[in-house]
Formats: structure tokens, sequence, C-alpha cells
């Protein structure tokens, strides 16, 4: 019986992490909607920011950044294209390997991710929050 317990706390300790997951992917969400962005165009321009190639870019190679960002690398590739559109990132060969494609994060890339910056961290500290005290 205490094995079945156990068990059973493992699975409901998962849902709770999916439900924080998704509750705070919801609220980025809304709260990044007014700017265009989505979490996970966000959470892209964050790795991107946070990055220095030895050029000092701020890039990633796309499988890089695929396993950085958790999306696979089709969903990735849709998400990059559109930020690009919007001016946020470029794509280009990569210098190593010239079957590869490197992202890196514009100037407008880097001035909107400073901008809701702030916002999204609010969002993490404000939700993070509610679960331990919950």
């Amino acid at each position: 019986m205490a094995a079945k317990k156990s068990e059973r706390a493992l699975v409901e300790e998962w849902r709770d992490v999916l439900s924080l997951h998704a509750r705070t992917m919801c609220e980025l969400d809304r709260e990044l909607h007014p700017y265009g962005l989505g979490a996970s165009d966000f959470e892209v321009l964050d790795v991107l920011a946070e990055s220095k190639a030895e050029d000092g870019s701020c890039s990633y190679r796309v499988q890089e950044l695929a396993a950085r960002v958790h999306l696979s690398q089709s969903a990735l590739s849709r998400l990059v294209a559109r930020l690009e559109k919007d001016g946020l990132v470029t794509r280009g060969m990569c210098s190593e390997d010239r079957r590869g494609v490197r992202v890196a994060l514009t100037d407008k890339g880097r001035e909107i991710h400073a901008e809701v910056l702030p916002l999204q961290r609010a969002v993490l500290t404000r939700m993070l929050a509610e679960q331990s005290s919950g």
C-alpha cells in the first residue's frame, strides 16, 4: 500500500508542476500579447540575449536554441521565421558548418527584449511565489 501512496504522491507532484507551467505560460502570453510576443517568442529572445558568440553577437545554432527553449526543431523554425519577419532576429549560415543555420538577435530584438524583460520576470516572480506559498 505504501508503494501505491508514494506513486500517487509522485503523480500529484508531477501534475502540480504541469499545472504551474501551464498557468505561468498563459499569464506570460497575456502580459506579452500587447508587445506582439508570446511566452515562447520571449524565451527565444531571452536565450539569445544571454548568449555571446566569439564575435560578440547574440546568436545560437538552431539545434542549440531548440534544446535551450524546449521546442521541436519544426516549431522553433516557424517561431524564428515569425520573429525574423518582425525584424527581431536574423538567420544566417554557420561559419563553422555551412549546413547549419545560426539565429541572431537584432538591435530591434534587443530593444524589445529589454523593454519586456521586467514584465516577464515579474510574472515569474509572482507565479513561483504563489506556488511556494500554496
